[in-house]
């Protein structure tokens, strides 16, 4: 009878080991796989929900905030003299439909007359002063 208890004993001790390997295996692999991977998964889907909001936001301030440009109609060149006192020099075309071909006037103007500079102006609608484009 000795044996027979022993081996009953012997059962319930595999049963009950059996049990526990069981559950901690199905406790390592919640913990040490399934969580963890469904976690990562959602932070990195929710990283790219919050990338792509802000590129949106960005988007639509800066579609709201930019403006187009206006540019002017007519551009001048003014010539200034060593001193810094506005001069003009005869022969000297002074005004431009496009920013192009005044700039490009203004550059042959330096070559003819090193010892002038020129600016290239326009009247913007907003400013009280003609403004500034290039100067040389």
């Amino acid at each position: 009878m000795k044996i027979m208890d022993q081996l009953i004993d012997f059962k319930g001790f595999l049963l009950a080991g059996s049990a526990v390997i069981s559950f901690s295996h199905f406790v390592y692999t919640l913990f040490g796989y399934t969580i963890p991977e469904i976690v990562i998964q959602f932070f990195k889907e929710f990283g790219a929900v919050i990338v792509m909001m802000a590129v949106f936001a960005f988007a639509v301030t800066w579609l709201l905030r930019a403006k187009p440009h206006k540019r002017p109609q007519n551009y001048s060149i003014i010539v200034y003299d060593v001193y810094g006192n506005e001069s003009k020099i005869d022969g000297l075309r002074a005004n431009f439909k496009t920013h192009d071909v005044a700039w490009s006037f203004m550059k042959q103007y330096k070559k003819f007359y090193p010892l002038y500079n020129f600016a290239m102006v326009s009247d913007l609608p907003n400013s009280e002063k003609m403004t500034i484009f290039k100067y040389l």
